[in-house]
């Protein structure tokens, strides 16, 4: 494993599948990569994946995990949340509800970002892996979740947003998730890869998705078959409102189960992240 300071960059050869054919790629070192979705999307399995994949790759990565009320990971986590605030002690002390206590356990770990970042810092990872809370709604859209984020420090910072496919095999879930993706990229304003998960249980159904990402038209096609007439004309009022390169395009497929695509997902992220760009096909 690289140690901080070492050489600036992990050298990945071949990848391919999906958009991205046989290339090379270089990723640079010292970056902070936040991961969000919606609950069960796999955030934290693929936490587990990109550590995997960057250790694997002779870089020096560590995890935070942001999420106060999470039970269990599938990975060892190197600053924790859990250290700095007890969620169920919260909700004991102020008679909150399991939301409530979520609410005040974020406002409560920003007033300790310091201390998190002397750990952090104390750690130096090539690369730090944020896991962020299931309930994503609690943390993004709350000012403690976006001045977390903010004042984490790092030399480049992006975000991963999973597009949960057990979920998105309708056109109009679709939609409602690449809309919940723009408003999370608007939140914690990171430049952000889309990703779609679980593609190894929605196999007949994941060429439909990625044409529904790229093609306006055949989404507008898949949305008149599936909504009744009310339904169509508000989605497709939405999809001509925006464009749908900004929201959706480029999605990347990846299994968490057995790990196809996370090398495509890194080389996106190293065209973010070495030059600045947006993802696009």
């Amino acid at each position: 494993m690289a140690k901080p300071g070492d050489e600036g960059w992990i050298e990945v050869r071949g990848a391919r599948t999906h958009n991205l054919q046989d290339i090379d790629v270089k990723l640079p070192r010292g970056k902070f990569v936040v991961i969000s979705g919606v609950s069960g999307s796999g955030k934290s399995s693929l936490t587990s994946k990109l550590y995997e994949y960057y250790t694997r790759n002779s870089a020096f990565a560590a995890v935070l995990n942001l999420d106060p009320g999470v039970e269990s990971m599938p990975y060892n986590c190197d600053v924790d949340v859990r250290d700095y605030v007890d969620y169920v002690s919260i909700m004991q002390e102020y008679s909150l509800g399991p939301n409530g206590g979520l609410v005040m356990a974020n406002d409560l770990i920003a007033s300790k970002i310091d201390e998190i970042q002397n750990e952090v810092d104390n750690i130096n990872p090539d690369y730090l892996i944020v896991d962020t809370p299931g309930q994503i709604e609690l943390f993004a859209y709350r000012s403690s979740g976006r001045f977390i984020i903010d004042n984490l420090t790092s030399d480049e910072k992006t975000s991963i947003f999973l597009f949960d496919g057990s979920i998105v095999t309708t056109p109009t879930n679709f939609v409602s998730i690449a809309l919940l993706a723009t408003s999370i990229r608007l939140r914690l304003n990171l430049p952000t890869i889309n990703a779609i998960t679980k593609t190894d249980v929605i196999d007949t159904k994941i060429k439909d998705i990625l044409e529904w990402s790229t093609n306006l038209s055949a989404l507008e096609s898949a949305i008149s078959k599936d909504t009744d007439g009310e339904t169509y004309a508000l989605t497709t009022s939405i999809l001509r409102g925006l464009n749908l390169s900004e929201f959706a395009q480029g999605l990347i497929p990846i299994s968490n189960s057995t790990g196809e695509g996370i090398v495509n997902l890194e080389s996106a992220l190293s065209r973010i992240l070495n030059l600045g760009e947006e993802v696009e096909d």
